[in-house]
């Protein structure tokens, strides 16, 4: 076989000689299509597996764990969620809007297909500085990716009508080539009406209802598994299409099928189309399927066998049906305008096998596409760069003028209030969004007033992070606290944290050092999980994020994305993030006895230009202690927002800035450290909370009970000021200009 031939479906020479093995002989061109596309980086995971072992996985609360379409946790006696972060990398680089916008429709079909009733979306971005746009060779600016991956994020969820309700943005130039759009999706259900990707019995059929079948996505999976070049361009048709507006009739239409009990088993059309879901199906039912590509509804004259099996278009799922309800399945679709056709059905065989018009076009064993395919233990390598920045000494920063710092940290890219993103998204779609887009959290209602009805007291509340520079400066900790911050949002929000969810974004795994990185993260996120008690119920791997330019290969950081989930008895249980009372004091809780440190900080990065320094270990026995004072007190506590990007001046600051007006603050911190170092440091364990002053004392009293650091550290003023005294410094400055350059800041580089 030709190499540039097996280069074309992502297969090496040796990958061909084992399937040569397997199957006993040469793979026609069909078969070699769903071999490239099942054994792709982005659906086999062979070189992530292994390290994706050490996760833990169970809690009592846990009722589907990784290994389906999405995660699933019980919220109460009655209803659970389903869950699940993906990532739309690749496509979203080549076409942003079309990229951005068919990873929301894939991952709320993974949501579907449990069962569940999609309820709400959230987002996690990655870009490119855009304020570099226009100095940069061979790699697109990033201002047109920015506006096409967010208006291609609002078209599909807005119309769908799942609401955005929040997320994270991050610019930063190692992501100008390689953007990161990772997709949530939370669903709720009846806790004993979930749905699984298998059929219960042999001669079951196997409806497809959705869209028709056209030429978008073929071979998606593959692109999705190789690097960028300057050719990426050519990858254009890789990239799938998605419609919105059939999207919500697919919808509508599973959850009536599955609520009259008619069909047994739901799979989604994700990657590999075809070739994935009759695979997947037969492999997780212990059964074979055989599959009819001529009952396949095409939008697209003269389609072969190979286009049709390996096509990547959108809205369309696969369900397992009894033959005696098939009609009436098919009856509902069609009363939705949807396409709907048996494709195929189960057997005994436990292989895949496709016909057209009668001919047999693949004949092979199912393990062989799903079990077999091969698991690499790719060398690793402590990084070379590591020396260099674990030698940082802070000491030797030059002072700087503090109150330019504080502008310059908080009105960065990153920092700067995301309203110009979540402005295009309907995040109250469904009235259930009781904490909206801003916050450290947001939190939902569990109730959607339609058939099936679903009435719980209970909310849901929701936090992702992902700070790809702490992991790059150490795996191992890093790691560890991108857990940590997911988890302590939704726990500083009033909530019980019950699990996550991750998408691991990495370069090449190719090259040992990056796959050090992934062992060493992988292993500091499962030592915080298990200590947190909050296993990861599902997620999603995306390797070779990595641009290759004439003179270099850019790797992204390595990024790990997590979205927490928690619960809380009640929706009035919320904690806001922002101050509520002029007159109500300003504490600190936590960590106060570390030294701090600016070691991979923003301030940093963006008023010395260096990334760089030791992480040091994150606490989570302070973590644990946070998490209970915060549970058991909340009724008195009126807001919390923890210390992370940015550092304790932009957490203070920020909590400041409500929806309804902005603040004064008289603070005053007691230290005997640089004021810099004080007031920018993320490394600690502390959360700024707020609350009446006759309450100070009780929640001080129990705090000193926990052996938690509490300290008071201002007041909130009806003013138009920041009163700032840091050790024998002084300063000053206009609260409303503050506000102002940390609102419009996106506004004018993105507007």
């Amino acid at each position: 076989m030709e190499e540039k031939v097996l280069s074309a479906h992502g297969l090496t020479l040796d990958e061909y000689k084992r399937i040569v093995q397997l199957i006993g002989r040469e793979p026609n061109e069909v078969e070699l299509g769903i071999f490239g596309a099942l054994w792709s980086e982005h659906c086999s995971y062979k070189s992530s597996k292994p390290f994706l072992k050490v996760f833990p996985t169970d809690a009592p609360w846990v009722i589907q764990g990784p290994g389906e379409n999405a995660g699933v946790v019980e919220i109460d006696d009655k209803y659970a969620v389903a869950f699940k972060i993906e990532s739309h990398n690749h496509p979203s680089y080549i076409e942003p809007f079309h990229g951005a916008a068919t990873g929301v429709g894939g991952i709320i079909r993974d949501i579907l297909s449990m069962g569940a009733r999609p309820v709400c979306a959230f987002d996690s971005l990655r870009f490119g500085d855009v304020r570099n746009d226009g100095k940069r060779k061979s790699i697109k600016d990033a201002k047109p990716i920015v506006q096409g991956v967010v208006k291609g994020i609002g078209f599909y969820g807005n119309c769908i009508g799942v609401p955005t309700v929040g997320g994270e943005v991050v610019f930063d130039e190692v992501y100008a080539g390689n953007p990161l759009v990772n997709a949530f999706c939370l669903g709720i259900l009846e806790k004993d009406k979930m749905f699984r990707a298998r059929a219960t019995k042999v001669g079951q059929k196997m409806v497809m209802v959705g869209s028709s079948t056209g030429r978008d996505g073929i071979h998606g999976a593959t692109m999705a598994s190789a690097e960028f070049s300057e050719e990426s361009e050519s990858k254009r048709p890789n990239v799938q299409i998605g419609d919105p507006f059939f999207g919500k009739r697919l919808i509508e239409c599973t959850l009536e099928v599955m609520q009259k009990g008619l069909i047994v088993g739901c799979q989604d059309f994700g990657a590999a189309g075809f070739a994935g879901s009759t695979s997947e199906f037969g492999s997780k039912s212990g059964m074979g399927v055989r599959v009819y590509l001529e009952n396949v509804p095409l939008r697209e004259e003269g389609m072969t066998p190979y286009e049709i099996l390996l096509s990547e278009s959108q809205e369309r799922m696969l369900y397992a049906v009894d033959e005696e309800n098939v009609d009436q399945v098919i009856k509902i679709a069609k009363s939705y305008g949807l396409e709907a056709a048996v494709i195929g059905e189960t057997t005994d065989t436990k292989r895949m096998e496709v016909f057209y018009k009668g001919e047999k076009v693949a004949d092979l064993p199912i393990s062989a596409i799903v079990d077999d395919a091969p698991v690499y233990n790719r060398p690793r390598k402590e990084p070379e760069y590591l020396k260099e920045t674990r030698a940082f000494d802070q000491n030797s920063l030059p002072e700087v003028d503090i109150k330019e710092a504080i502008r310059t940290v908080l009105f960065s890219p990153t920092i700067a209030k995301k309203e110009w993103v979540y402005r295009q998204y309907d995040h109250e779609v469904g009235i259930n969004t009781v904490v909206k887009p801003g916050s450290d959290a947001a939190v939902l209602r569990v109730r959607w007033a339609v058939k099936p009805e679903i009435n719980s007291e209970k909310a849901v509340a929701i936090s992702s992070d992902g700070n790809g520079r702490w992991v790059y400066l150490d795996p191992y900790e890093g790691g560890k606290r991108v857990v940590v911050e997911a988890v302590r949002n939704v726990y500083i929000s009033g909530a019980k944290p019950l699990a996550i969810t991750d998408c691991l974004n990495w370069g090449n795994p190719e090259n040992p050092e990056i796959m050090w990185q992934f062992e060493q993260a992988t292993k500091g996120m499962a030592d915080a999980c298990r200590q947190l008690n909050t296993p990861v119920i599902s997620g999603n791997v995306s390797l070779y994020n990595e641009t290759v330019l004439p003179d270099r290969r850019i790797n992204i950081y390595p990024t790990p994305t997590v979205v927490a989930v928690g619960v809380l008895d009640r929706p009035e249980d919320a904690i806001p993030s922002f101050y509520q009372e002029e007159g109500d004091i300003v504490v600190l809780i936590g960590e106060l006895d570390r030294n701090p440190t600016v070691n991979g900080s923003e301030y940093l990065k963006e008023v010395h230009g260096v990334v760089s320094g030791s992480i040091p270990p994150v606490n989570i026995e302070i973590e644990k202690k946070m998490m209970e004072f915060i549970h058991k007190n909340r009724d008195r506590i009126k807001s919390a927002h923890d210390v992370s990007d940015g550092g304790l001046i932009t957490a203070i600051l920020e909590s400041a800035f409500g929806e309804e007006r902005t603040f004064g603050l008289d603070i005053q911190i007691k230290t005997d450290h640089r004021p810099d170092f004080e007031l920018f440091d993320e490394m600690r364990s502390i959360v700024v909370i707020s609350a009446s002053e006759e309450d100070i004392p009780y929640l001080e009293a129990k705090a000193r009970e926990l052996a938690l650091g509490f300290k008071v550290v201002g007041v909130v003023k009806d003013s138009s000021y920041l009163d700032l005294k840091i050790g024998d410094l002084h300063i000053t400055d206009s609260m409303e200009e503050l506000r102002k350059g940390w609102e419009n800041r996106l506004k004018d580089l993105l507007g």
